[in-house]
């Protein structure tokens, strides 16, 4: 068992390690110092609070959606909408958080997310239904579901819900919704989504690992026959898995708002951040406390890359290629293996 845990903790490890190897060498090939490059990055991410605060603030979307197709992926579901949950999520629970008047902060807040959980588990539900009673695959209905999200959330911003030019918008949030701000530098704000977020990953790995009803929705992803003979309903299990999947990508959608200026719906809003979640996913192993740090990771990355590209004169593109060679190697994580076996019988034939 022991065994198995480090093995599950090396590989991603390793495999970043491998990547920004290999990116080094990218990186000398187009004339640039990498040891330079990595360290204007790792200031760039955690050089400061204004810097902390941008990597939280980008990292609690990333864990929430890693979360919500981490989720699915234990239970053996294939769950490629978090993109469009995180929309609907966030359309439903901006439209309650608008209209939410004076309310109180401590009912409003709950209230909010509440219902951008509804949001995106309803969405999601719609993919769940079909699997259960038709076997339409998800992966299928996930995807079309997402151009639907985005096609219905463009239209929302631009017809019954637009305010002012430019980019589409919603009007403001109510001030009684806002997360409150635990740390303001200059531009940077940084509410208590984050702890929200990895409160909830948490609970999660709770649920998944200490519960009955955990138990039976990993035995559905591990052998779907074998935990309908031990008497497990399938079909509940595959529409409850994208129920409460949904639920989380919704979840990232609405507190995305709540905590970040300019507090209202914006454009398609979720930016490729849903997917994103499968990466983080497969990074984290499907962990919910593996997911945490790979969330942490990718939004390092990306608020590294920023300082990299304007004081090294690096190409953004280079986060692109670590990140892409850290999920092919933990997706082929064999390859991975093999190498820690070889370095293995290395030490052993010089210690004979």
């Amino acid at each position: 068992m022991k065994q198995n845990k480090l093995y599950a903790f090396l590989v991603p490890v390793i495999s970043v390690i491998i990547a920004l190897l290999i990116a080094s060498v990218i990186i000398l090939s187009v004339g640039k110092n990498p040891i330079e490059a990595y360290s204007i990055m790792i200031v760039g991410a955690f050089g400061g609070s204004e810097q902390i605060a941008d990597t939280l603030v980008k990292m609690t979307p990333l864990l929430l959606t890693g979360l919500a197709v981490g989720f699915g992926f234990r239970a053996g579901i294939f769950n490629i909408g978090a993109e469009g949950q995180m929309t609907m999520g966030a359309l439903l629970g901006a439209v309650v958080a608008m209209n939410i008047g004076s309310v109180p902060s401590v009912i409003a807040i709950p209230i909010c997310i509440i219902s951008g959980m509804i949001g995106g588990a309803l969405w999601a539900s719609i993919a769940g239904f079909l699997k259960a009673f038709t076997g339409a695959h998800e992966v299928i209905t996930t995807i079309m579901l997402n151009w639907i999200a985005v096609n219905l959330s463009s239209f929302m911003v631009t017809g019954p819900l637009a305010v002012g030019s430019g980019t589409p918008k919603s009007p403001e949030i109510a001030d009684s919704a806002k997360l409150p701000v635990v740390l303001k530098v200059q531009a940077s704000e940084m509410s208590i989504a984050i702890f929200i977020a990895v409160v909830v990953a948490i609970i999660m790995y709770v649920y998944l690992e200490k519960t009955t009803s955990g138990y039976e929705l990993k035995g559905v992803g591990f052998n779907p026959y074998a935990a309908e003979y031990g008497g497990i309903s399938i079909k509940k299990s595959i529409i409850m898995t994208m129920a409460i999947s949904g639920a989380l990508a919704g979840m990232a959608g609405i507190v995305d708002i709540l905590g970040v200026p300019p507090n209202r719906f914006v454009g398609e809003l979720s930016g490729g951040r849903g997917f994103d979640g499968i990466a983080i996913a497969l990074i984290g192993r499907n962990n919910p406390i593996g997911i945490i740090f790979a969330a942490l990771l990718i939004a390092a990355l990306r608020t590294g890359s920023n300082a990299m590209q304007v004081q090294a004169q690096i190409p953004d593109d280079i986060v692109s290629i670590i990140q892409g060679i850290v999920i092919f190697l933990v997706a082929s994580e064999r390859i991975v293996y093999s190498l820690m076996q070889l370095t293995k019988r290395k030490k052993g034939s010089a210690a004979a």
